[in-house]
């Protein structure tokens, strides 16, 4: 008989699943959810092959689904993630993610002479979108952050 050698992990019974995220990034989604401040159950794996992106991350969150603020953090940092909402263990909607045209407090300006590095400035940016990778162009400086060099504003 031959033996699986797959792991298995738990159906969530209502809740969100983010999956199809780059591996490279998914504590960076983990960390812009703040995700360690919510007290329920929460499963995430990392490096699970994929075809479309070599290595993928997934994230399942018992009783949370996401707001606009979250799916648009979502989409800046991992715009090929998909959200499943599951109500009574059965996905009832599914979505890639939809990245926005402009970004606001999520983000630093990657220009250390930026006024919002300085000044009590929030953030703006505009989404410029190529071949799948985002990058911003924030709205005071017009300096470009590519995905590689976002940093989360805490």
């Amino acid at each position: 008989m031959e033996q699986r050698k797959e792991l298995k992990v738990s159906a969530i019974k209502n809740g969100t699943v983010i999956d199809h995220i780059p591996a490279k990034v998914l504590f960076k989604v983990l960390t812009v959810l703040e995700l360690h401040k919510i007290d329920t159950q929460i499963t995430f794996g990392s490096n699970f092959d994929s075809k479309k992106l070599g290595k993928k991350g997934i994230i399942k969150i018992s009783e949370k689904y996401p707001d606009t603020t979250d799916i648009n953090k979502i989409s800046i940092i991992a715009p090929e993630a998909h959200i499943n909402i599951i109500k009574d263990y059965k996905v009832v909607e599914k979505a890639q993610v939809d990245t926005p045209e402009k970004i606001e407090k999520i983000i630093k300006c990657f220009n250390p002479k930026c006024i919002t590095n300085h000044e009590n400035v929030l953030t703006k940016f505009k989404v410029l979108k190529n071949n799948g990778e985002v990058a911003l162009k924030c709205n005071y400086c017009e300096k470009i952050t590519e995905q590689e060099n976002f940093v989360i504003v805490k």
